[in-house]
C-alpha cells in the first residue's frame, strides 16, 4: 500500500506531467472504483489541470472544475502511459480500474489499476475536497510544520490504545500504514504493543523523533523517482517491515512477525521488546 511518502512523490509527478495539461477523457471501467455521482466525471473533461495535492494517503488533482481525488488503498496503482494504447479498454476485463487521457498530440495520460479481488480503491468526482468522507475525518499530517512535538504528545496523551494501531489512526496521524508504522517503532525501540498513553516525555519525543526522521528518510529516497519505480523504492528502504525471518540491521536479532486476519506487524525483540516475542494472535489461535 503506498503510504505518506510514496503519495508525495506521486504528487510531484503528476505535478510535473499534469499541471497546464486539459483533460480530453475520463473512463471508468470497473463497476466498484467511483465513489460519487455528482458532478459526473465527464464535468472533467475539457478542464486544466491547476495543481496536485496530497491530504494523507489520498491524492487531489486540481483543475479549474471539479476535483478528481483518489485513494489507491492496498492494491492500486498509478501507471502513466506514454502514450496510451489507442484501442479502447474494455470494462472489467483485468485491473485497470480508470483512464485519463490528456488532451494534445501525444495521447499520453495515466491508468489507475488495482490487482486481486478485494476492491478498495476509491475515485471521487467533487467540488470541494470535503466533500470527500476519509479526507473530512483525515487528522494532522505529520510532515506539516505546525506538527510539533506538543501537538503529537496531545495527541497520545488520552490514547489507550497500542502505539501500532494509534500510528496507523487515519483520523489521528495522515499518511503513515502499516510499513512505516512498523518502520517508525523500530528507529524509536519501542514495542508495537505499548499503550500510547503510558509514554514518558522522554518516551514521546523520541517516538515523535523517529517519526518525523522515518517518514522525511523515506520521501528523500522517493524524491524524483518515476511512478513505476515507486514500490521497489519503498521496499529496498524497509528496515523491519515485510522482512520476517531476516536479521535485524542494528542489533542481527531475527525478525518477527505478528498475523492478523488481514494484515501483519514485523519487529525486532531485541530492539523493541526486551528480547521478548510477542504473542502472534493467529499462531495462540490455532493452539487452542
Amino acid at each position: 500500500m503506498p503510504e505518506l511518502p510514496e503519495v508525495e512523490a506521486l504528487a510531484a509527478f503528476l505535478t510535473e506531467h499534469l499541471v497546464g495539461r486539459e483533460v480530453e477523457r475520463v473512463l471508468p471501467l470497473a463497476v466498484s472504483v467511483l465513489k460519487t455521482y455528482d458532478p459526473p466525471l465527464t464535468d472533467l473533461e475539457g478542464r486544466t489541470v491547476l495543481q496536485v495535492r496530497r491530504h494523507g494517503k489520498f491524492l487531489d488533482v486540481v483543475t479549474d472544475g471539479p476535483h478528481l481525488v483518489f485513494h489507491l488503498a492496498r492494491a492500486g496503482w498509478l501507471r502513466w502511459r506514454d502514450p496510451l494504447p489507442d484501442t479502447p479498454p474494455r470494462p472489467g476485463k483485468g485491473p485497470l480500474a480508470l483512464r485519463v487521457r490528456l488532451a494534445g498530440p501525444g495521447g499520453d495520460g495515466f491508468d489507475l489499476t488495482e490487482a486481486g479481488t478485494q476492491k478498495r480503491l476509491a475515485v471521487y468526482c467533487v467540488r470541494d475536497v470535503a466533500e470527500v468522507p476519509g479526507i473530512a475525518r483525515l487528522g494532522p499530517d505529520p510532515l506539516a510544520p505546525e506538527f510539533t512535538l506538543e501537538v503529537f504528545a496531545g495527541l497520545l496523551r488520552d490514547e489507550r490504545r497500542q502505539l501500532k494501531g494509534v500510528l496507523r489512526d487515519q483520523s489521528v496521524i495522515a499518511g503513515i500504514g502499516n510499513a512505516y508504522s512498523d518502520e517508525i517503532l523500530h528507529a524509536a525501540r519501542m514495542s508495537p504493543f505499548k499503550l500510547a498513553a503510558s509514554l514518558t516525555e522522554e518516551e514521546t519525543a523520541a517516538l515523535y523523533t523517529a517519526l518525523g526522521a522515518t517518514l522525511r528518510d523515506a520521501l528523500e529516497r522517493s524524491r524524483g523517482t518515476a511512478a513505476g519505480e515507486l514500490k521497489a523504492e519503498k521496499k529496498s528502504g524497509l528496515r523491519v517491515h515485510g522482512r520476517t525471518g531476516q536479521p535485524c540491521p542494528v542489533c542481527g536479532d531475527t525478525i518477527r512477525e505478528v498475523s492478523y486476519r488481514d494484515s501483519s506487524l514485523q519487529y525486532c525483540p531485541t530492539c523493541q521488546t526486551g528480547g521478548k516475542p510477542l504473542a502472534d494472535r493467529r499462531l495462540s489461535r490455532l493452539l487452542k
